[in-house]
Formats: C-alpha cells, sequence, structure tokens
C-alpha cells in the first residue's frame, strides 16, 4: 500500500504543465504602407474590432494623436501624411491602454459606458469601474 506523499506525487506528476502567460491579449500591431505621401493602415477595422471598439472612436484618437487628417475607406485607414509605423503603434498601444485594457485585472473584457456626466471604462472580467476622459 502507497503512502498519502506517494499517491500525492503521482498525482501532482500526471497533472499538465501550468503554464503561465502574461495575459491571453496581445496589442495587434499596425499593416500598412506608404502610398505617396499618404500613410495607408490596411488592417484598421480588424484593430477596432480586436478592441471591440467603434472605428470612429479609434479613428479619432489617432487623428488627433498623430495629428494628421484621415479618413476610412472600407477596411482600410487613409492618413494624410507620412508616419512610420513605429509612432502609429506606439499609439495604437496608447489607445489600448487608455480605453481597452481594465486597471485592475488587464483584460481587455471591458465596454465604455456613461455614468451620469461620466464615463467610466468597466471591466466585465473583474467589475472594475475607471473614469476615463470622455473627449478624445
Amino acid at each position: 500500500m502507497q503512502s498519502y506523499e506517494e499517491l500525492l506525487k503521482k498525482a501532482k506528476d500526471s497533472l499538465p504543465e501550468l503554464k503561465l502567460s502574461s495575459g491571453r491579449f496581445e496589442v495587434p500591431k499596425a499593416i500598412g504602407h506608404l502610398q505617396g505621401n499618404k500613410t495607408i493602415i490596411s488592417n484598421f477595422t480588424a484593430i477596432a474590432k480586436t478592441f471591440n471598439r467603434a472605428q470612429e472612436h479609434l479613428l479619432k484618437y489617432l487623428l488627433r494623436e498623430l495629428a494628421s487628417p484621415g479618413n476610412i475607406d472600407g477596411p482600410r485607414l487613409i492618413l494624410g501624411r507620412k508616419i512610420p509605423a513605429s509612432l502609429i503603434n506606439e499609439k495604437i498601444k496608447q489607445y489600448a491602454e487608455e480605453f481597452v485594457l481594465c486597471y485592475v485585472c488587464k483584460k481587455p473584457d471591458t465596454i465604455i459606458t456613461r455614468e451620469d456626466r461620466i464615463t467610466v471604462i468597466k471591466c466585465t472580467a473583474c467589475g472594475a469601474k475607471h473614469p476615463i476622459r470622455s473627449r478624445i
């Protein structure tokens, strides 16, 4: 007959290996190219869908942060000047940190709602609420 410790060790050895990850969510990278003096981001709608945010909200943020005119053309975003991909990706990451990821649990399962006159980001995973700036 096996002892308790031996049985416990045997059970522990049969468990699958625990994989620790920093999270299931990765901020998407912009895929695009330069065309003349314009920058075209071809996966703009996919980025907005990944963030679960309205395209107009993300568009307004990027145009303001990049100080560039632009418009949505189907699934693409056309920016009115040459902008390096590193700067675009940095601004997309900032958007995710400010308007997508939960401030408490860092998960992307959030929604933006208005409570009274305050715009808040509410996490559907942990229930946390945090006020955000409503004007972009």
